[in-house]
């Protein structure tokens, strides 16, 4: 798990001004943008930096703290109201799901140091994972191919390939038949 740290318990004006720019962006294009307009949103969100392949299904009531640190791989889904905290990089590979209500957050703080610095801990959801309705996925975790994480399921730790995890903390109740 690679984390970086931040300094400073704030980031640059530069990080500032783009959370910004994509807020309004958000109010006036994306959120109330019509369902079924995947490619628009797609659009949008590549213009303001993410790396999104073909056929990415983004929701109009997704949220995500910024565009720039998040990539998905072909014919992965952000379902409705996912809440993509993305504060570290985020990404997210080949068919993978991430349904309604989930939380993805790639970052925690120092509780051991007075100022609480920012800790930036990526993630990654690899090819056909699914993280089910309102499940969590805290800082630094990799999702591995073809994991589920369960209605909501808080994981924060590896999950292993083709296994189905549930419950808070989330631990490994099943296999799941592989495909590709």
């Amino acid at each position: 798990m690679s984390k970086e740290s931040l300094n400073s318990p704030t980031f640059s004006i530069s990080n500032k001004f783009k959370r910004l720019l994509w807020w309004f962006i958000y109010l006036i294009f994306f959120k109330f943008s019509p369902v079924p307009f995947f490619t628009y949103r797609r659009f949008i969100l590549s213009l303001l930096g993410a790396d999104l392949g073909r056929n990415t299904m983004i929701y109009p009531s997704v949220k995500i703290w910024l565009p720039s640190n998040l990539a998905m791989k072909n014919g992965s889904t952000l379902g409705p109201r996912v809440n993509v905290y993305n504060q570290g990089k985020v990404s997210i590979g080949e068919d993978a799901i991430i349904s309604q209500d989930a939380t993805i957050c790639a970052s925690t703080h120092n509780y051991n140091d007075p100022v609480h610095p920012l800790i930036l801990a990526p993630i990654t959801v690899n090819h056909n994972a699914w993280v089910c309705a309102e499940a969590f996925i805290g800082p630094g975790v990799i999702l591995a191919e073809g994991s589920v994480i369960g209605a909501r399921a808080v994981i924060t730790k590896d999950s292993k390939a083709w296994c189905v995890y549930a419950g808070n903390p989330a631990k490994e109740v099943n296999t799941r038949k592989e495909f590709r």
